[in-house]
């Protein structure tokens, strides 16, 4: 009995198949993605980091130091929007611009590196449209949480140099032109510690020069100008 002798040609054609079913099913969650792109958006923002706390204890434009941040923005509606940004810069201050006697004499100075990142919500007041042809601006304010590194130049003493804050305050967004934003924001970051500035805590020494205010934590501030980009579509091939 003979039997048929089969060809490699002869194998069933599936997998000449795969590649454009895997296509497909790539192009139907590109197309499922797209129903929700226009409410990403990316962004980077250029600024300054402000401080108040034992060197200066009110807020003072001299004191501002370089900064900026990357971010993310979800916009599941006009009226929230859900932000996740990563900060970095620097705080610093002076005695010797105080006007303060006790601070002149004591003459100390700080130099510390902030890294922060934080995860919060605004709200937008106007109810932000993603229109083609409106004109799409809105106030907001915002609040949330993060976390932040700090490191002092100079560290006399052992704490930990790390902790949470509680970042909140206003800002303003306006699209200039699809799919670009521009933004200007404002922000104050409640922090829960003393040492931002290398001074505070409970007295370790009996030189007052050497002291800070213990019942007072330090703040620092953020403010920046941002540019974003919002996605619409993603291709599919």
């Amino acid at each position: 009995m003979k039997y048929p002798i089969k060809h490699v040609n002869d194998r069933p054609p599936q997998r000449k198949y795969l590649p454009g079913i895997m296509l497909a099913g790539i192009c139907f969650f590109l197309m499922a993605a797209n129903a929700q792109a226009q409410k990403i958006e990316i962004g980077a923002g250029v600024g300054g980091f402000n401080y108040r706390g034992d060197i200066s204890p009110t807020f003072r434009f001299r004191f501002f130091r370089p900064g900026a941040s990357l971010f993310f923005r979800y916009n599941p509606n006009q009226a929230l929007s859900l932000r996740a940004e990563l900060a970095g810069g620097f705080i610093g201050a002076d005695d010797k611009h105080s006007k303060d006697p006790f601070q002149q004499v004591r003459n100390m100075s700080f130099r510390t590196t902030i890294i922060e990142g934080s995860g919060v919500a605004e709200y937008n007041f106007l109810n932000f449209q993603d229109r083609r042809f409106a004109v799409n601006w809105s106030p907001y304010v915002f609040g949330g949480i993060g976390y932040t590194r700090f490191d002092p130049n100079t560290q006399t003493g052992s704490y930990k140099t790390s902790g949470l804050v509680l970042p909140y305050g206003v800002g303003i967004k306006y699209q200039i032109r699809r799919p670009w934003n521009i933004g200007l924001e404002y922000g104050t970051r409640k922090t829960f510690t003393d040492y931002l500035d290398n001074l505070g805590g409970e007295p370790t020494s009996t030189d007052k020069f050497q002291q800070g205010d213990p019942s007072v934590k330090d703040t620092y501030f953020y403010v920046r100008l941002s540019v974003s980009y919002t996605f619409y579509k993603i291709f599919c091939p």
